[in-house]
């Protein structure tokens, strides 16, 4: 088994495109800026996102349908340099909600919200000190 994405359902795809792609950099397979798929891909790793408009998979799964609520999911991206990829993202247009700050002695995060209000963790890991 291998993991081929994790998928997005979104109501206002355009914004979340756009987020995924100019904001937070990561590369579209296809250029489908209106939807109703793309996926995204970081420069190294083989992990992807994806995002599908929600009203495709209510046409399957007819309880979608319904505005989401709350947080239900949390995407993370590791990045090397976070302190300078936050000024970057935020000049770009992102909001950084958290951080960067430590979360544990072996990583510090930073935390945003995309369009939809979907979480974003990225993460910089850091050597053990001895």
């Amino acid at each position: 088994m291998e993991l081929a994405q994790v998928r997005l359902l979104v109501t206002d795809f355009s914004a979340c495109y756009r987020f995924y792609g100019e904001v937070l950099g990561l590369k579209p397979q296809s250029g489908a800026a209106q939807g109703p798929y793309e996926k995204f891909s970081p420069a190294v790793g083989s992990a992807g996102i994806a995002l599908q408009d929600r009203s495709m998979m209510a046409e399957v799964l007819d309880e979608l349908g319904d505005a989401a609520e709350g947080h239900r999911s949390l995407v993370v991206l590791r990045v090397d340099g976070l302190d300078a990829y936050c000024e970057e993202i935020t000049l770009r247009g992102a909001t950084v909600v958290h951080g960067p700050a430590p979360m544990t002695d072996r990583m510090r995060v930073a935390h945003l919200k995309d369009p939809e209000g979907n979480l974003v963790e990225l993460q910089e890991w850091l050597l053990l000190r001895a």
